[in-house]
């Protein structure tokens, strides 16, 4: 994307996130995010843009005037509903913002919920009685003990043999489900992604003893990188456009920067943003499994050092589960999808 499409994106964002008249804090947690995955780390600029958009300097119009690829007119539009639904729910003011803005892009309308899909999910409650849906859901991910030994990294904390199995064998199965959920047509499959993280990070706590609330998961997450739109930002930029992955792969840098450009000449978009959600759930599942186990002694920079190098772990091991991969998103559908992360 242009320079000219990033600015105009971020404006998108930022107008969404005062289209009710103010900015929640989560809100404003959102627009870092997306500013810096959209490579807008300009402190000036960004400030400019927040001083158009709350002077009224800066039309509708205008802004959807310079996003010209389709691709980017949907990626601006998803982006905005992100913003909108960030502290859990979207008002009669956010839609109409929504409403006006898939007008100004030209884009067949959709109709949002309230409670947008991503949060009404993460929202359920995390307990002992609704996890045992998600765990029932994995038992239809069949894996051999080969497969499974292939698959664990070296144990940085020595704990129970047979926990650890179980614990590798769960990580491994939310990872190709999730994978599996990027193959499927339906956007919202995406969104459901990160609420079947927590639901990994909370079963494996739990199993290694701590009973954990919504809070602490998600700043686990936050710590290691994965925010609640940050995350499906980068989802749907790579699902839905090609010329995104320039802007993200300067966002994520480095050896996975370099990774993702390796697969885009051999895999199709949504190939590479299930790769990522695989790699992503895995780093995430076994970053959970060390921290807990050693007592949550981790520095929030040990916490990222290891996210990182677990990611290129499951970025190098992804390519051997892509057929596991493929056939778990032949069964499922999103009835199953909401009762697992429901813990129904």
């Amino acid at each position: 994307m242009s320079d000219t499409e990033n600015q105009a994106i971020m404006t998108v964002a930022v107008m969404a996130a005062f289209a009710d008249g103010s900015k929640h804090s989560s809100e404003r947690n959102e627009l870092s995010a997306i500013a810096s995955s959209l490579g807008l780390d300009n402190k000036v600029q960004l400030l400019q843009i927040d001083q158009a958009v709350l002077r009224q300097q800066t039309l509708l119009s205008e802004v959807a005037a310079d996003i010209s690829d389709a691709g980017s007119k949907q990626l601006a539009y998803e982006i905005a509903v992100g913003v909108c639904g960030a502290d859990g729910s979207i008002s009669e003011a956010e839609q109409a913002f929504l409403s006006r803005l898939a007008q100004a892009l030209q884009l067949p309308e959709t109709p949002i919920n309230t409670t947008t899909p991503s949060h009404a999910i993460a929202q359920t409650e995390l307990n002992s009685a609704n996890q045992q849906g998600f765990e029932q859901g994995l038992n239809h991910v069949a894996l051999d003990t080969a497969a499974l030994s292939a698959a664990a990294p070296k144990a940085l904390v020595a704990i129970d043999s047979q926990l650890e199995a179980t614990l590798n064998s769960r990580i491994l199965k939310t990872a190709i489900i999730n994978g599996a959920l990027e193959l499927l047509p339906q956007t919202a499959a995406s969104m459901a992604i990160i609420p079947l993280q927590m639901r990994l990070v909370y079963g494996i706590g739990k199993d290694l003893g701590y009973d954990l609330d919504q809070g602490h998961i998600k700043d686990l997450l936050a710590t290691v990188g994965i925010g609640m739109t940050s995350q499906y930002l980068e989802q749907a930029g790579i699902k839905l456009l090609g010329t995104v992955l320039g802007s993200l792969r300067s966002s994520l840098g480095g050896k996975l920067g370099k990774s993702l450009t390796g697969m885009v000449g051999k895999v199709g978009n949504q190939a590479i943003s299930s790769g990522m959600s695989f790699a992503t759930t895995y780093a995430l599942g076994h970053v959970a499994k060390e921290y807990y186990a050693s007592g949550r002694q981790f520095s929030p920079q040990v916490l990222k050092d290891a996210y990182a190098r677990l990611m290129q772990d499951g970025i190098s091991l992804q390519p051997q589960y892509s057929s596991d991969i493929q056939q778990q998103a032949k069964t499922l559908d999103l009835n199953k999808i909401m009762q697992m992360v429901k813990g129904q």
